[in-house]
């Protein structure tokens, strides 16, 4: 069996489907979803979270509108039939940079509570697995132009 489709098959298994590309709308949204979910979260009680997890709730403040509007263009990213490349990989590329801003800002930044450091590193690499299953879809998919 050959690595490709070998990878193939494990993701069809968790998108339920063994077409790329609706394998990839899936998990673009399953980041829409999980990432608005987060920021409605931090917009809506971002006090009593800024306390549990030992972070300034001025900043989940203005991370959760970040977080709410990125969700929406990834959810809408997600609605499209054939989503293009580029903005595909601009969502795969932000969600590395999440991914290693949140690592580094618990090292060098943060000072939070237990919580709030078993917290971050966890959603980071929640954000990391979706990362890693949307490139793993596109690439599936095969090449394409953004015109398609």
């Amino acid at each position: 069996m050959s690595t490709t489709f070998a990878s193939t098959a494990r993701l069809a298994v968790l998108a339920r489907t063994t077409d790329p590309r609706t394998m990839l709308r899936r998990f673009l949204a399953a980041d829409a979803a999980v990432t608005g979910a987060n920021g409605l979260a931090y917009l809506l009680a971002s006090g009593p979270l800024g306390r549990f997890l030992g972070v300034d709730p001025g900043l989940l403040l203005g991370l959760g509108a970040f977080l709410t509007v990125y969700a929406v263009g990834v959810a809408l990213l997600a609605a499209r039939e054939r989503p293009p490349t580029l903005p595909v990989r601009a969502v795969i590329e932000a969600n590395l940079a999440w991914t290693v801003l949140s690592l580094v800002s618990l090292v060098l930044w943060l000072t939070p509570s237990a919580a709030g450091a078993v917290w971050t590193p966890l959603q980071a690499v929640t954000v990391a697995g979706f990362a890693a299953l949307q490139y793993l879809a596109l690439r599936a998919a095969g090449p394409r132009t953004d015109a398609d």
